[in-house]
C-alpha cells in the first residue's frame, strides 16, 4: 500500500468547544442543512456516533461523486480530537484504499480555534499517485473546504443553536 499525507491548518472565530461540536459532533445534521447543494443526506449505518460508528454520506447530484462511507475512530471531547476514515467511496476509482482524517481543534490567542487536519491517502497495492489523482484530490479538498466554511457561517449566524 502506498500513500501520502497532507496537512492543512485553518482558523475560525468559533471557540474550540463550539468548533468541535459543529465540525465533529453535529456534522451529520449540519451537512445537509448548510450545504444541500453538496450533501443530500447523512445516514448512520452502525453505532451511536462515537468510535466505531459507520456513516454513509450521499452527495447531491452533480457533485462529482455520489457517496462515501466513514468510520469514526476517535471522538475525544476532552482533547478536541476527531479522527475518521473514509472506508468506501465511488471517488476511489479502484485507486484509493482509504482516506484517514485526523482533526485537532486548538485554542487560538484571539479566542477562536486553529483547526489542524492531517489527511492521509492510502492507495491500493503499489499504485502511484498520478497527476490526475492529485487533481481529483485537490478538487475534493476544495469542495470540502467550502462545506466547512458554510458550517462556520451557519454557526456564526445562529449562535444560540
Amino acid at each position: 500500500m502506498g500513500g501520502f499525507a497532507k496537512e492543512v491548518e485553518v482558523s475560525t472565530s468559533l471557540p474550540p468547544a463550539k468548533a468541535f461540536k459543529a465540525f465533529a459532533e453535529d456534522l451529520d445534521t449540519l451537512l445537509p442543512t448548510v450545504a444541500p447543494q453538496a450533501i443530500k443526506s447523512v445516514e448512520r449505518l452502525e453505532g451511536d456516533g462515537g468510535p466505531g460508528t459507520i456513516k454513509k454520506i450521499t452527495f447531491a447530484e452533480g457533485y462529482g461523486f455520489s457517496y462515501a462511507k466513514h468510520r469514526v475512530d476517535v471522538l475525544d471531547k476532552d482533547n478536541f480530537l476527531y479522527t475518521y476514515v473514509v472506508i468506501e467511496s465511488d471517488f476511489f476509482n479502484n485507486t484509493v484504499e482509504k482516506i484517514s482524517y485526523e482533526t485537532k481543534f486548538v485554542a487560538a490567542a484571539d479566542g477562536g480555534t486553529r483547526i489542524k487536519v492531517t489527511t492521509t491517502f492510502y492507495t491500493i497495492g503499489d499504485i502511484q499517485i498520478t497527476p490526475d489523482l492529485m487533481l481529483q484530490i485537490k478538487e475534493a479538498s476544495e469542495k470540502r473546504a467550502l462545506i466547512l466554511k458554510a458550517i462556520e457561517n451557519y454557526e456564526l449566524a445562529n449562535p444560540d443553536i
